[in-house]
């Protein structure tokens, strides 16, 4: 009798033992079937329509495989492709969205060889044929580093990016502008900053007459 018993009750514990395992295992199965089926959602925000679509359809893939863990240096490699990007920043919002903002570029000039191409604040060049705006021509074969570093000194000076017309570039990676007055100024190869404030004081001296001031060598000042 008490044998029977203990038999019952051993079949009862493996019957409950049984139900909890199956009930458990049933949730993580639909947990995990529920995810599988969100779709991962991108959030572009920041160039063009048309832009935007085609960085989105870059990054889904990518995020499709990283969506807990993206790789950084994939990211980039594509984000760089496009020249018009100056900045952009990436927000995960768990299980599937991300939100991509991005900050494009200002236009600061022309290049002489392709009316096309514009130069970008971030020193890249950038194709775009339906932009009117009104930028100061580039000549000569310059790098980004070269006319940062000038744009950085003129930013710095008196003078303002909008008052120049044109800027010469030699291979001397000396710099020569001419500003919207048609006066000419020749920096030297160094002391860009100093140079360009001198000539500012010359050009607001009513006094002098003059189309183009020479200060390309050290403590000389040729005014013409």
């Amino acid at each position: 009798m008490h044998q029977s018993i203990g038999k019952k009750n051993k079949i009862i514990v493996y019957l409950i033992l049984l139900f909890i395992l199956s009930t458990t295992s049933g949730k993580f199965a639909v947990s995990q079937n529920n995810y599988s089926s969100i779709d991962n959602k991108i959030n572009i925000e920041g160039l063009s329509n048309i832009e935007n679509l085609k960085i989105s359809n870059e990054l889904s893939n990518l995020f499709y495989k990283y969506i807990f863990f993206m790789d950084k240096k994939e990211i980039n490699k594509i984000m760089n492709k496009y020249n018009l990007i100056e900045e952009y920043s990436i927000k995960r919002i768990y299980p599937s969205t991300i939100n991509v903002k991005i900050k494009p570029t200002k236009y600061l000039a022309r290049t002489s060889n392709d009316n096309k191409l514009l130069v970008g604040a971030n020193g890249k060049l950038i194709k775009n044929e339906e932009n009117n705006e009104i930028l100061p021509y580039i000549f000569g074969e310059f790098n980004s580093t070269d006319f940062l570093a000038l744009k950085k000194n003129i930013e710095q000076s008196k003078f303002t990016f909008k008052e120049l017309k044109t800027l010469y570039f030699f291979q001397s990676n000396r710099w020569d502008i001419l500003t919207n007055n048609d006066i000419l100024i020749k920096l030297p190869l160094n002391n860009s900053l100093e140079s360009l404030n001198l000539a500012y004081k010359i050009i607001n001296n009513d006094e002098i007459e003059k189309k183009i001031i020479d200060l390309r060598v050290k403590n000389h000042l040729i005014i013409e």
